[in-house]
């Protein structure tokens, strides 16, 4: 992708902040696993109703509270802070496309970096929770390090796969502000039954507004060679179905909460090649 460095905005750095031990998979007791290996864990633990975190000695999901550490300045590698400014890249310029497509409807987001753990609006966030939007506080939260696994444990490479991520999460956003979001959560809490159901269409729609940033990226001339399938490999690589193949060797279509690898790489494509919101309408799909 031809991106340029430009000056962060819309950037919350809590790289520095101590997430604190406590109960924390990356930190304190117990063994410390890599990103990769606390996702492994976490479909493990869905799929079995069983905490495999206390296997390990580190816990599980918000166990030991928030981090309760002062901030401190964070100074990253030189390959870091080019992945940051990267961020800011596809931030501003995915943002600029959806401040022109929405008009005075859209609020901006913005991004939260941070190391293992931190607090969000919608309460302790961890690493092994892969990055999420939050629509209480309008924030994008990522562990860099994902993009690591990304491109090691999930076969993922490219500087695209990572944008497809960002503009994925802004998926979410775009949501919220158009109050999709919340008609959801009041479909899921009327039919308890059909949550998961729910959340894959929701899921998949943010992966088609992905695409419709991705076609509009590629008119203005900043998609390379390649780049288009780097992002439809990302989205294949955390694909529902591969995610609990690798984790347990078999697929249950009933717990999936994000849509199999076939339908996020398809939304992608419905997004791309539709260029509009119009085309994005998961939950009238069959």
């Amino acid at each position: 992708m031809r991106w340029e460095k430009s000056d962060r905005e819309n950037i919350e750095d809590r790289r520095g902040d101590d997430a604190g031990g406590g109960g924390s998979p990356f930190g304190g007791g117990g063994m410390k696993l890599g990103l990769g290996g606390v996702v492994i864990l976490g479909i493990l633990s869905l799929v079995f109703g069983k905490d495999f975190f206390a296997l390990v000695g580190g816990g599980g999901g918000g166990g030991g509270g928030p981090p309760t550490g002062p901030a401190r300045p964070h100074t990253g590698t030189a390959e870091e802070e080019q992945l940051v400014d990267f961020v800011n890249a596809v931030l501003k310029d995915a943002q600029g496309f959806w401040r022109g497509k929405l008009g005075d409807k859209y609020q901006t987001a913005v991004v939260v970096l941070f190391t293992n753990a931190t607090r969000s609006g919608c309460g302790y966030a961890e690493s092994a929770m892969g990055p999420f939007y939050c629509p209480a506080d309008e924030k994008v939260y990522i562990d860099l390090g994902f993009y690591q696994e990304l491109r090691t444990r999930f076969g993922a490479p490219g500087d695209f796969a990572q944008a497809y991520v960002i503009a994925h999460e802004l998926g979410h956003h775009i949501q919220n502000l158009l109050g999709i979001e919340r008609r959801l959560r009041q479909a899921q809490a009327q039919h308890p039954g059909e949550e998961n159901a729910l959340s894959v269409r929701m899921e998949l729609q943010a992966d088609c507004f992905a695409g419709i940033w991705a076609s509009s990226a590629q008119a203005r001339g900043e998609l390379e060679a390649g780049d288009f399938d780097e992002a439809i490999g990302a989205a294949a690589a955390v694909g529902d179905d591969r995610l609990q193949k690798q984790a347990t060797g078999r697929v249950n279509p009933e717990t999936w909460t994000h849509g199999s690898s076939q339908q996020r790489t398809s939304w992608f494509k419905k997004g791309f090649e539709g260029k509009d919101i119009a085309a994005c309408d998961t939950f009238g799909a069959r």
